[in-house]
């Protein structure tokens, strides 16, 4: 489990708590000892399910390099296509965002991508597989950083709708 530190927090990780603060949420981030910048390293940190950790994933809308944030499950993968009939117009396409991009669009590292608390608000959509648990886990601005939130929560932090975007399970 992971210890309270005493070094300040960076600089992501207090621009999330001030969303939260202002949006009235329960939970102040808490940085873990160990880097989690996959969704497998953050549910062995919390001693949860993988399924628990809501996973940012940035895309970049490729005519206006608009930032095209989806939060899913950490056992789902995104369907690409799914994403791109919902934020693209007829025959515009969704590209993968590298770590500068990434950087740039959100002011956070791949391993650390929040669902809030971004320098310019992306285009976000909330898997509706995240409303299959009580409790998850989100970034929180930094590899070291999570909150805990409800998934009904993600959509008056975010505004976000909740869709349909990842592949289906196999059976």
């Amino acid at each position: 489990m992971s210890h309270t530190h005493n070094k300040p927090l960076p600089e992501g990780v207090l621009r999330v708590a001030q969303v939260l603060r202002d949006k009235g949420h329960p939970h102040a981030p808490r940085m873990l000892d160990d880097a989690a910048r996959t969704a497998q390293q953050a549910a062995d940190a919390l001693g949860i399910g993988l399924g628990q950790i809501a996973k940012s994933i940035i895309f970049k809308r490729k005519p206006d390099a608009v930032a095209v944030l989806v939060i899913t499950s950490g056992d789902r993968r995104v369907d690409e296509k799914k994403v791109q009939a919902l934020v693209c117009a007829q025959g515009q396409k969704l590209g993968r965002a590298d770590a500068d991009f990434v950087k740039a669009s959100t002011g956070f590292s791949i391993g650390g991508v929040s669902p809030v608390g971004h320098s310019v608000a992306p285009v976000t959509l909330i898997d509706r597989d995240l409303l299959r648990f009580d409790e998850i886990w989100a970034a929180a601005g930094h590899p070291h950083g999570v909150f805990k939130l409800h998934p009904d929560h993600l959509t008056h932090l975010t505004g976000a709708p909740v869709v349909d975007v990842t592949e289906q399970a196999n059976p």
